[in-house]
């Protein structure tokens, strides 16, 4: 008889969920993308449709079972992007509101009217006050529409990530991992519970909060296949573990929409100027924390460089066009905000010594910008690093020759490619 069993793995990030089967040692034996759209309704405004993701997660599902055919899987893990959060029905698990994107920053006049607290707030949780997190999203969304304020008050609505509302969704079982309730700014990230000074703040009831759960945890049955969902996690942090970056002292970065360099702090929280503090992983018996470094615009800054220069996408092929090209120019992305280390809301962008109709030369300043970050980022953690380290592994598809080598070449550190994108 055999004992062969899969296992599926989603990863659900910005602008497309994929499907993963993997036998028992690891290998792919298939996978399938499922692409969505952004909506920008007008600007700072980004928001995607929460059920069209839902329904991407059960069709690749189902076609992972089909390709599975006679082998049982025996779990099923989800990675999902962090800070988009969004309202949902308790008892039906139907949207109450679009999920507002992490790129979405409609709420950057809360994030001023609280500023006085930023300091306690970062203390407290490990995360700067941004408009990209979920505290300025729930006031914001509640301030702007009465008829949903009404149903928060009644105790009829969940208020979470949208790696929340799907595994719900997916079990029929509420709860939000904490590597990614961390990205609510209601997370203490030193007691791991919900903060109640960071809650009075943001005016939220404790009762519209998902129940706060591990990382690797039994969610449910997943879409009743009697196939427990084992596993939830923020797609940055699923990145750094798939680069053995449960190892207290491993650093690596992750280039998809966006960007993340991340290093295992161990089991005790580092909180750090300019940089995030995270549950990377955790279990019923242990947590382990990471300090990360992100930034907005990776994969997005090409796409929005294609808008900018009026090239099309399928001729941008940005790795190829500037692999000769040289530039003294510097390109700052303000369009999405400048995150780590420097949190800067969104704003135009800044071209310095760079002249318009040279696209190439622009292009190449672009993702340069990306390394800068990069080597920012870097030399914020090296305090806690000890010391340069000797590799950063690098994951994702922006993950390109010449993005490497430029980092490679700032930092004087050398980077190598994950197996896996």
């Amino acid at each position: 008889m055999s004992t062969a069993f899969n296992y599926i793995v989603i990863d659900q990030g910005t602008s497309s969920t994929k499907a993963f089967l993997f036998d028992s040692n690891g290998n792919i034996l298939h996978s399938k993308k499922s692409k969505h759209t952004l909506i920008r309704p007008k600007p700072f405004h980004v928001e995607c449709d929460a059920d069209g993701i839902l329904n991407a997660c059960r069709f690749l599902f189902d076609e992972m079972m089909f390709a599975s055919g006679d082998i049982p899987v025996k779990k099923v893990g989800l990675a999902v992007q962090r800070s988009t959060f969004l309202f949902w029905e308790k008892e039906m698990c139907k949207p109450a509101t679009s999920a507002l994107s992490w790129q979405d920053s409609r709420a950057h006049a809360i994030t001023d009217e609280l500023s006085e607290h930023e300091d306690q707030l970062w203390d407290i949780t490990g995360t700067p006050l941004s408009a990209h997190f979920g505290g300025p999203k729930y006031l914001h969304l509640t301030r702007h529409n009465p008829e949903l304020m009404k149903k928060v008050k009644k105790g009829e609505l969940y208020f979470g990530s949208l790696s929340a509302f799907l595994s719900q969704a997916m079990t029929g079982t509420p709860g939000i991992d904490d590597s990614i309730a961390c990205r609510s700014l209601f997370y203490d990230i030193h007691q791991c519970t919900w903060s109640n000074w960071a809650l009075d703040l943001f005016q939220v009831d404790k009762q519209i909060l998902p129940p706060l759960v591990s990382v690797q945890h039994n969610f449910g049955n997943v879409f009743n296949s009697g196939i427990p969902l084992t596993c939830v996690i923020g797609d940055q942090q699923g990145a750094l573990i798939g680069q053995a970056g449960l190892v207290p002292g491993n650093i690596a970065a992750n280039f998809g929409t966006s960007g993340s360099v991340q290093f295992n702090v161990g089991e005790k929280p580092t909180v750090m100027d300019g940089l995030i503090s995270s549950v990377l992983f955790s279990d019923n018996i242990k947590k382990i924390f990471m300090v990360e470094g992100t930034i907005n615009a990776c994969n997005s800054l090409f796409y929005h460089l294609e808008d900018m220069l009026d090239i099309p996408h399928e001729k941008l092929k940005w790795h190829k066009r500037i692999k000769d090209t040289k530039t003294e120019g510097i390109f700052i992305p303000g369009f999405a905000g400048l995150a780590s280390p420097y949190w800067e809301p969104g704003s135009d962008d800044i071209l310095i010594n760079l002249n318009i109709n040279e696209k190439d030369e622009i292009v190449r300043a672009g993702m340069e910008s990306i390394g800068f970050l990069v080597n920012d980022i870097i030399s914020r953690l090296l305090p806690i690093i000890g010391k340069k380290p000797e590799v950063l592994t690098t994951s994702g598809g922006g993950a390109r020759d010449p993005l490497l080598q430029f980092i490679a070449d700032l930092t004087g550190i050398k980077v190598s490619h994950s197996a896996m994108k």
